[in-house]
């Protein structure tokens, strides 16, 4: 039982929700080519995700996925963030600005949000999906009766398993070749870095819950593929990011197309949590230094303030600059135009057999 036929979507595509870059025009657009548009709202509070909520209901009367973060609450740690802000005052100070004199939880993880459930069960969005891990039993039956279809993203097959005991309605597979930030539940545990391809097979086979394979997927042949492991439905993070409307600036639109494309980097240093990230001086900064990051949230908001610094100077190599490892496939279309691309290339393969 695929529970996506529910949607009526012309094709198996999933625009990946990337907090900051999936605008509300571009999971529109995704969303009425016939694919699934997704937001993602876990960077904002009740009210400004309902804003966005409406903004995407504007421009279509079509499904899409409203993302939410489900990570366990940071733990404030005042000596762990002064040495952390004392470790990048150098950078802030090659730039002229002064580093924070303190650190913050600049998110609000769904597990604690009720009123961003109250938000949602009033929204009733078709699809609601959770990352870094699940929210309690009591929201998940909330959402259900409000007919919201449920998607949790799994880095291996206990989160999967996990997610199946919570009533969750599908997987997302996360391979290691995904960009921007691991779903996996517990960020200091031991990560098994399954690849895309090896964890669509296993999650297919032992999970008991429909597939939606993720990581480096680019192209027409990549979701086929997918498909082919056994996946209800490929999703695309990487491959929208130098669409027009994506909310990506120009300094990341650049590095997309420059050689860091080819070198990935999966790194703490930039919101405290393991990311995948085009190579730039943020990240080699973070190979560098020996110094433990705060906890997700709290180290993000040392991280964008360092980035407006930067910015503010005319250097764009301190941004969060996600992306996968298939990100020298990127082309800059229109989101609509990329997705009747991707069905064309399925289609090819179709008749190359």
């Amino acid at each position: 039982m695929n529970p996506l036929d529910t949607l009526g979507l012309a094709h198996p595509i999933i625009q990946a929700p990337m907090a900051g870059l999936s605008t509300p025009e571009m999971a529109a657009a995704v969303s009425n080519a016939g694919a699934l548009g997704s937001i993602a709202i876990g960077a904002v509070d009740a009210s400004a995700a309902r804003i966005m909520i409406d903004a995407v209901r504007a421009r279509t009367d079509r499904p899409f996925n409203v993302n939410l973060f489900v990570h366990a609450p940071a733990r404030v740690q005042p000596e762990v963030e002064r040495r952390w802000i004392d470790a990048l005052a150098p950078l802030f100070a090659e730039h002229g600005a002064q580093p924070p004199r303190s650190l913050h939880e600049i998110y609000r993880s769904f597990a604690e949000d009720d009123a961003m459930l109250e938000m949602l069960v009033d929204a009733r969005p078709a699809v609601v999906s959770f990352h870094f891990g699940l929210p309690d039993s009591r929201k998940i039956l909330r959402l259900k009766a409000a007919g919201c279809l449920l998607l949790a993203s799994a880095t291996k097959l206990e989160e999967a398993l996990a997610a199946k005991a919570a009533g969750i309605d599908a997987v997302v597979a996360q391979g290691f070749e995904a960009g921007g930030h691991r779903g996996m539940f517990d960020p200091d545990g031991p990560d098994n870095c399954l690849g895309t391809m090896a964890l669509t097979r296993l999650l297919v086979e032992r999970a008991g819950l429909p597939v939606i394979t993720a990581g480096g997927i680019m192209d027409g042949r990549g979701v086929q593929a997918a498909i082919d492991l056994g996946a209800v439905a490929a999703q695309l993070g990487t491959a929208f990011i130098a669409c027009p409307e994506s909310g990506a600036d120009a300094a990341y639109r650049a590095a997309l197309f420059s050689p860091a494309a080819a070198h990935t980097v999966m790194t703490r240093v930039i919101s405290g949590r393991p990311a995948r990230c085009l190579a730039n001086r943020f990240t080699a900064w973070g190979q560098r230094s020996e110094r433990q990051p705060p906890d997700y949230p709290i180290a993000y908001d040392a991280g964008k303030a360092l980035n407006q610094a930067a910015k503010a100077s005319g250097e764009g190599g301190y941004g969060a600059q996600w992306a996968g490892q298939g990100a020298p496939l990127a082309r800059a279309l229109p989101a609509a135009d990329l997705v009747a691309l991707l069905v064309a290339e399925m289609q090819e393969m179709h008749h190359a057999r």
